[in-house]
């Protein structure tokens, strides 16, 4: 075996290894794995200098990065990419171009360039890493929360941008009158291949992939998988463009296709394996000796860079319409700098926009930023009230029934069987992307959705729907819902389920047309089934689960007329009141509710 082979069998050994031990250390210690693979990359390289070039290393393994797009891709359908359109270019653009400028100012400020190589520092540092954010969202499962679609259309925005900023650092690099030309060229050229890509993908990839699914060989199944992925990254390549940019293209293309789950299923060893690569990669390339010498820059810098963009990206998230947590979880995750900052500081080098050493710098900064990345998700923790909700698509199309139910509780799934098995069409929705997974198992077809919005419910058909019933399982969040839909749809029929019998009084004096507390009807035909087995007939058990429900119905009327504690004398009761064994201490208070009227759940 010659000397190459067995240099790059021990060197791919060592990153194995490297893996295999970091990332249980870390995960044992509550920390990321990424963080792990960062601290392998270190050891292997800077400390020991087991491994000396990482370059090559870190080219393949951004791979990992592009099977990360094309899954992510494989997820996002066309539409949804397109409802994520004012969330991309404005949103999106708004950080680059405000971060790029506030970042500029700093640079020049400091002295560390003059306005042109500002202008690149600025820009290439207002970038953040697809790669870890991603990861780090894929970690807690948060790419299909509001927040992790937001940050997602940051990152897209800021690969697009990866062309005009290159023809920025060819136009301040140089001074012939061609350079503007030229990046007009380089533009026009790029969307024909985003074109070419999408055009590819909608046309001849599904045909593609029918054919080689006769065949029934699985590995010829793989095999066209890498080449998709691995060819769509190369033409963006070509033309200047992210290669991640293009597997995330062609991965939407794929992303209605029938073969969806098998290529994510055959993509996903790769991705996994080149992501922690690439972590590997950038802890490689970690240059320590830049970070010495110039350690009291660094140590200013690299917090003042994580603190003002996140500021700005906090800024703008609650401008745009994010809650605090939100906007929190999303300044905390993008703060960092991108790995095709590397890219750029490079380019400005050998330009002559920036120095030698000022590219190591920024690198360094970024490398160091990128390495503080973890530590945000520990932050962000202690910052937020909530847990995250995942999100999906809200994709009405086909909604619109007789009935709408609103909440897809267990009341609402029991209430739904009457209405299906009736033959009646119902459009339900939900905002638990885990109940509507659940729920489509079972041949559901229910809608992600927050009926608390106005313009969720009319997307699902409410102005067509002839009854509308609210099932959901939180009181305030029920009102909500209500008094929303009395106000503007005062015609409505309203049907809702109760959380209690002061709720129905409460619903009641909202004047709905029916209410129904979840309660009631189980707990009479469980105390029927009682005094049945106790020897009473079913007849007769009947009669008096009938009386109840009247009484019951009776003191809800005189109880919304006259107060809760109105209509007593129409209970079931023994006017029996036993003596407590100890005198209590002090008086019980005669305007507290009696315990019937108060039980949650009870008559």
């Amino acid at each position: 075996m010659s000397t190459g082979a067995e240099a790059l069998f021990a060197e791919t050994l060592l990153l194995l290894g490297g893996a295999i031990v970091a990332a249980p250390v870390f995960r044992k210690l509550g920390l990321s794995t990424v963080l792990g693979y960062l601290a392998a990359g270190v050891v292997i390289g800077p400390i020991a200098h087991l491994i000396t070039g990482s370059g090559d290393i870190l080219a393949v393994a951004e791979l990992g990065v592009v099977f990360l797009l094309f899954i992510i891709g494989l997820e996002l359908k066309p539409t949804r990419l397109w409802h994520m359109r004012h969330d991309i270019f404005g949103l999106g653009t708004g950080q680059v171009v405000l971060t790029g400028l506030v970042l500029t100012g700093a640079c020049v400020m400091a002295g560390i360039t003059d306005w042109r190589g500002g202008l690149v520092a600025g820009f290439g540092l207002a970038l953040s890493s697809t790669a870890f954010a991603l990861q780090i969202l894929n970690d807690n499962n948060e790419l299909n929360s509001r927040h992790g679609q937001r940050a997602f259309s940051i990152l897209l925005l800021q690969d697009i941008a990866i062309v005009p900023l290159l023809a920025m650092v060819s136009i301040l690099g140089g001074n012939t009158e061609g350079d503007g030309q030229s990046a007009l060229v380089d533009i026009a050229i790029s969307i024909a291949a985003i074109l070419a890509t999408i055009m590819a993908g909608r046309f001849l990839l599904t045909p593609l992939f029918q054919v080689i699914a006769r065949t029934g060989a699985r590995e010829v199944m793989i095999a066209a998988a890498l080449f998709v992925v691995l060819g769509s990254a190369m033409l963006m390549h070509a033309v200047g463009l992210s290669m991640a940019m293009g597997a995330f293209l062609s991965g939407v293309m794929l992303a209605e296709s029938s073969y969806r789950h098998e290529l994510e299923a055959d993509i996903e060893p790769f991705r996994g394996l080149l992501l922690a690569l690439f972590f590997m990669a950038v802890g490689l390339s970690m240059q320590l000796d830049v970070i010495w010498n110039n350690l009291a820059v660094v140590l200013i810098a690299v917090p003042a860079l994580m603190a003002i963009k996140a500021s700005i990206l906090y800024g703008l998230c609650r401008t745009t319409g994010s809650g605090h947590d939100d906007a929190i979880r999303i300044a905390l995750l993008l703060p960092q700098g991108g790995e095709f900052g590397f890219v750029l500081f490079t380019t400005a080098a050998v330009g002559g926009l920036i120095s030698t050493a000022t590219s190591s710098l920024l690198i360094a900064i970024v490398t160091l930023s990128m390495a503080l990345m973890p530590f945000g998700s520990i932050i962000t923790r202690r910052l937020i009230s909530e847990e995250t909700r995942e999100e999906i698509e809200e994709d009405f199309e086909g909604a619109g029934s007789d009935v709408l139910i609103i909440g897809f509780s267990r009341f609402a799934q029991i209430a739904a069987q009457i209405l299906l098995a009736s033959g009646r069409d119902v459009t339900i929705i939900d905002d638990s992307a885990d109940r509507i997974r659940q729920a489509a198992s079972f041949g559901f077809r229910i809608y992600f959705g927050d009926g608390g919005r106005l313009d969720v419910l009319r997307a699902a058909g409410i102005e067509r729907a002839k009854v509308i019933a609210v099932c959901t399982q939180k009181r305030e969040i029920t009102d909500r819902i209500v008094d929303m839909i009395r106000a503007e749809y005062p015609d409505a029929r309203l049907f809702v389920r109760a959380y209690d019998r002061v709720h129905s009084i409460s619903l009641r004096k909202r004047d709905v047309e029916y209410e129904l507390r979840e309660t009631l009807e189980s707990g009479l035909l469980f105390g029927r089934r009682t005094i049945e087995a106790l020897g009473v007939s079913e007849d007769e058990a009947y009669a008096i689960g009938e009386d109840i429900r009247r009484r019951d119905e009776e003191r809800l009327k005189i109880q919304v007329a006259e107060g809760l504690h109105a209509g007593r004398h129409m209970l079931h009761n023994r006017p029996v009141r036993p003596e407590p064994l100890v005198k209590p201490k002090r008086a019980t208070a005669l305007s507290e509710p009696d315990p019937v009227d108060a039980d949650q759940d009870g008559a």
